[in-house]
């Protein structure tokens, strides 16, 4: 009788407005808009979609691309520094679940015939996918050993012209869009794709149609650490793509590969297993995004790889192919109404800056232009204003830092101009030779106080600073006898802001000489300026510029011969 009731049951319908009164009520004063999240690329994404909230489309138009098949190729570089060691990586790697050949020509090297021989034997079976390769490059010489009868079961993608290959490659496509460079540069999503189709509609003009040239072009994006952007740049393109196909008279626009590598510039030398988490995120967005050829890079890239990082990258895909399932699927977040309005919102912008383009000369004159280099300073500055005030978190560096976890030796890494995390290293690796002797002091209830010790210890310790806690003082004199005995160079007062109001001016009117002292929280400006004007340093509080905050203790000096 009971499961017959419970099967019987049924619930209110409910309506987002409805749930948005709930939301208000639990906010107890908060506006609403605390819920939304405003995006560098001009987007608010809400805190609920349903498809009837305020201000996002109640009908959700398919913006599904033209992905033709689901899946993507793991395409896991080798980290040699000569041919024979390519060779020997390259073939276990395959061995253990890498599914292309990739080559990065930055770093050439000599060939000899046999390893030459042996990867031109893998070209039938893997696709090859060559970036930074230039003409001179030696591994080129692997074509001309490819008989050519077997020459059309060669697939992938190269960084050079189709004119400086043997004939016989069809399936080899060597026009790209590649826009990883100016994302490293502070380039948005929104920027990414308006270049890419902006380049794409200029290399077609040199082709008689554009079926033609479609069957030559492939884009690269770097996919950084916003899960839901990354996840809507990928599928954003196809569509975009298809509305440059259609302006070229084209109804039936060519499947366009889509290369997708983890991005760099969030990585950090600090807590550098984090970078594992950030890749694997990555990852999972580009693969839900629809990209088809997917490369994951080591988590110690920066400071010096070795076979089990190499490994651990490469598993990242392995495993969401296992465990997800997703590559039975085309489109795996199709149908999700947060991500198919991120998606339609992506779109709408990415298209008006490509208009843009287009009027301004289009892709060559506009990124030769100044009008392109301060839209990328001004996208870069909110990118480093937001980790700097941990708005955004890199986990390890800027918030939640481990002070035994830094591997600040880079033997063996590469560098990679435009990380965020790069100003909290160099800190870091100041206050390591040079940690100023720093004390918290503390009035009140230890449930009182305790927060703003946890605030002002993980502050600091972004920048590698160390800290010693007080005991629990009830008067400024006892403060000043711990202080005289203890002798810190610099000193941060914790304690509720109606305690420090009545606390700090007779703490500074004894503090031992040669201490300096800091409050932690934001306060009235008028007591602010007051407290300042009475020899107070300065302020702690949430939301401040941390590198601008860490920077000023740096340069107080008093620390800097004491370990």
């Amino acid at each position: 009788m009971t499961i017959h009731k419970m099967k019987a049951t049924t619930f209110e319908t409910t309506t987002y407005a409805k749930w948005k009164e709930v939301a208000e009520q639990s906010l107890r004063g908060m506006p609403f808009d605390k819920l939304i999240t405003k995006t560098i690329e001009g987007i608010d994404l809400q805190p609920l979609y349903t498809g009837e909230e305020e201000n996002v489309s109640t009908t959700l138009a398919s913006v599904r691309g033209d992905k033709d098949q689901a899946g993507w190729i793991i395409a896991q570089p080798q980290y040699a520094e000569d041919a024979k060691t390519f060779v020997s990586d390259l073939q276990e790697s395959l061995n253990r679940g890498n599914e292309s050949i990739v080559y990065n020509g930055t770093n050439q090297f000599e060939w000899d015939e046999d390893s030459l021989a042996a990867v031109a034997r893998l070209l039938t079976t893997y696709p090859i996918y060559m970036t930074a390769t230039t003409t001179t490059d030696a591994i080129l010489q692997i074509f001309e050993l490819v008989p050519k009868e077997k020459r059309n079961l060669v697939s992938g993608a190269v960084s050079v012209s189709a004119d400086d290959l043997p004939a016989g490659y069809i399936n080899i496509r060597t026009l790209c869009a590649d826009v990883r460079e100016v994302h490293y540069k502070g380039a948005d999503a929104v920027t990414e794709l308006a270049l890419a189709i902006a380049e794409g509609a200029e290399l077609a003009v040199d082709y008689d149609t554009f079926a033609e040239f479609s069957e030559q072009f492939f884009v690269r994006f770097a996919v950084d650490t916003h899960f839901f952007m990354e996840i809507a740049k990928p599928r954003a393109f196809r569509v975009l793509w298809k509305a440059v196909g259609t302006a070229y008279g084209d109804t039936a626009t060519t499947h366009i590969p889509i290369f997708a590598e983890t991005s760099l510039r969030s990585y950090s030398k600090l807590d550098p297993y984090v970078n594992l988490l950030r890749a694997g995120n990555e990852a999972f967005s580009a693969v839900l995004g629809g990209a088809d050829v997917i490369t994951v890079h080591p988590h110690n890239i920066l400071t010096g790889m070795n076979p089990a990082s190499i490994r651990y990258a490469r598993n990242v895909q392995l495993v969401i192919k296992e465990e997800t399932l997703v590559n039975k699927v085309v489109d795996p977040s199709g149908g999700s109404s947060f991500i198919e309005e991120l998606t339609k919102e992506l779109i709408e912008k990415a298209w008006q800056l490509f208009v843009e383009i287009d009027a301004a000369g289009g892709y060559k004159a506009y990124v030769a232009s100044d009008a392109f280099e301060k839209h990328l300073e001004q996208r870069r500055v909110v990118y480093e204003d937001n980790v700097a005030k941990g708005t955004k978190s890199l986990v390890g560096t800027n918030v939640y830092a481990d002070l035994t976890a830094s591997a600040l030796d880079t033997e063996g890494g590469i560098d990679v101009e435009g990380r965020f995390a790069e100003p909290f290293e160099t800190l870091r690796a100041h206050f390591t030779k040079k940690q100023p002797k720093t004390a918290l002091i503390t009035f009140g209830e230890l449930k009182e106080f305790k927060p703003r010790v946890d605030f002002v210890n993980g502050f600091l310790a972004t920048g590698g600073i160390r800290s010693v806690i007080s005991p629990t003082f009830t008067t400024a004199s006892e403060a000043h006898d711990w202080l005289e005995k203890e002798r810190p160079d610099y000193v941060i007062l914790c304690a509720t802001n109606p305690m420090t109001e009545s606390i700090i001016e007779p703490l500074l009117a004894g503090l031992p000489k040669g201490i300096i002292l800091d409050a932690a929280g934001k306060y009235d400006n008028s007591l602010s300026d007051k407290w300042l004007g009475l020899g107070l340093n300065g302020f702690i509080f949430n939301g401040q510029d941390k590198i601008a905050k860490l920077m000023e203790i740096k340069n107080m000096g008093e620390g800097d011969d004491k370990q």
